[in-house]
């Protein structure tokens, strides 16, 4: 049976049987590359090859040009190299890191001389450090994310914009820091010479705490305020720190007021970033503010075909990418995973993909997409829908205006989570379950007879739904 094949590395030549395990040995590299420098990454990773792959153990072999390079390499990199494999390709469970049979054997002499490792290069902690792979080509562009992406573009690439800072937020695996990184690359093609400091909010705080330990933080406020571009990801975790906060708010003012570019990205809105203070909230909002929202069905069934381009030899039909499209709803990150997912299994067994393989292959994750509608995003797409305030579902506003979508909140929530009525009644604003129970019979009483609300359900119920 070929699912009992070794691969060896004579035949990833192949792309049809190599194209998992290349573009996942691509993106690895290009990781390590940046995590590690460019002197150390070709100094000792760079001259490593994919070796024989064993589909039944789940075990790779990395080759290397030297059995001293190898044991090097297996010393200093090997967890790094199973966890970077486990993460982005599950098929590959173990990684054995070997000379190449052609390699020469090194000497006695050699294995007791002491070999100085290539010093590892110390970077600039705010220097452009921005992943090949996300650029504005490489987005795949869909109603639920064009506000942002045609921003982000306008924001790097413009003469002058006309809003400033660009607020991006959505959940998890969206495509946040696809358009940080894209915004960098851009920006430092268009505007050569400028200057651009990219960070997470996390890594803000601690390089702060770390400048005030150093007595240091005039280096700190004058290496951040000083970047044409300041890229902040991840804003809310420095929710509940006081004092990263009035570091942040002065270096948000510097750069504002000096008229550079300043984009920030969260998973939520700012009126929703609790423990962050008003005045940061005041400016976060102050620019635009763009939402990426879930990945309709187009968007995903878009963003399928675009990654199959980039994996020659695998052939899934149609009714196959309708199906992933419709099933895997959670994220685009957890779509892309599927999706390498099932290429890998299909080439590593020689199977066609059809509905049946990709069912046996994602059985966990088509579980867990199952009925995976939050009370969060119901809250979202209704606000969005009826063009309120998130906030207003909590609040206690009881106006027409307002309470009509709180209602239609509710009866959603009843209808597609299995959350318990006094679960929802605790996540619009702590209300009683006797509220959801009549928010819920009062939405079925006006279905039957306003088709205008009627038709606004089964629209908001298709949304939701993906």
């Amino acid at each position: 049976m070929q699912g009992d094949r070794t691969f060896s590395s004579s035949e990833l030549a192949d792309p049809p049987i190599a194209a998992p395990l290349e573009a996942a040995w691509d993106s690895i590299r290009s990781g390590l590359r940046r995590d590690l420098g460019v002197r150390t990454f070709d100094g000792w990773l760079k001259p490593a090859m994919l070796g024989e792959f064993e589909p039944d153990s789940g075990c790779l072999e990395i080759l290397m040009p030297s059995q001293f390079m190898a044991d090097w390499v297996r010393s200093h990199f090997g967890e790094r190299l199973t966890l970077a494999w486990r993460t982005i390709l599950p098929i590959v469970r173990e990684v054995r890191v070997a000379a190449a049979a052609d390699a020469p054997r090194p000497s006695p002499l050699l294995i007791l001389e002491e070999v100085p490792a290539p010093p590892i290069a110390v970077r600039d902690p705010s220097a452009p450090n921005f992943d090949p792979r996300y650029r504005f080509e490489t987005f795949i562009v869909g109603k639920a994310n064009e506000v942002a992406a045609t921003a982000a573009r306008t924001l790097a690439s413009a003469t002058a914009v006309s809003f400033n800072p660009l607020f991006i937020h959505g959940g998890t695996g969206r495509g946040k820091t696809h358009l940080l990184h894209a915004i960098g690359h851009s920006f430092l093609a268009t505007h050569p010479g400028k200057r651009v400091v990219s960070m997470s909010a996390e890594k803000f705080m601690v390089e702060f705490i770390r400048a005030l330990k150093a007595n240091d933080t005039i280096g700190f406020k004058g290496r951040l305020r000083s970047a044409d571009l300041l890229l902040i990801d991840d804003v809310q975790f420095i929710a509940g720190k006081d004092s990263t906060q009035e570091e942040f708010f002065h270096t948000m003012n510097e750069i504002i007021t000096a008229g550079r570019r300043l984009e920030i990205t969260s998973d939520r809105a700012p009126q929703d970033l609790d423990g962050v203070a008003p005045r940061i909230l005041s400016r976060l909002s102050w620019g635009l503010v763009a939402d990426i929202n879930a990945a309709d069905f187009e968007l995903r069934f878009n963003i399928i075909e675009a990654k199959l381009g980039a994996l020659p030899g695998v052939a899934m039909p149609r009714n196959v990418v309708d199906f992933l499209a419709r099933r895997v709803t959670s994220s685009v990150r957890e779509l892309e995973g599927a999706l390498n997912r099932i290429a890998a299994y299909a080439m590593m067994t020689g199977r066609a993909i059809d509905v049946a393989f990709v069912e046996e292959v994602l059985a966990n994750v088509l579980r867990a997409n199952q009925r995976r509608i939050s009370i969060d995003e119901i809250q979202t797409q209704v606000a969005e829908h009826y063009r309120i305030r998130k906030a207003e579902m909590t609040s206690a506003r009881r106006a027409r205006e307002v309470a009509r979508p709180r209602q239609v909140a509710m009866y959603l929530s009843k209808q597609l989570t299995p959350k318990s009525l006094p679960d929802i009644g605790r996540r619009f604003g702590g209300r009683d379950h006797t509220t959801v129970i009549h928010a819920v019979k009062q939405i079925e009483r006006l279905r039957a007879n306003d088709a205008e609300l009627d038709a606004d359900i089964r629209l908001l119920t298709r949304q939701l739904e993906g």
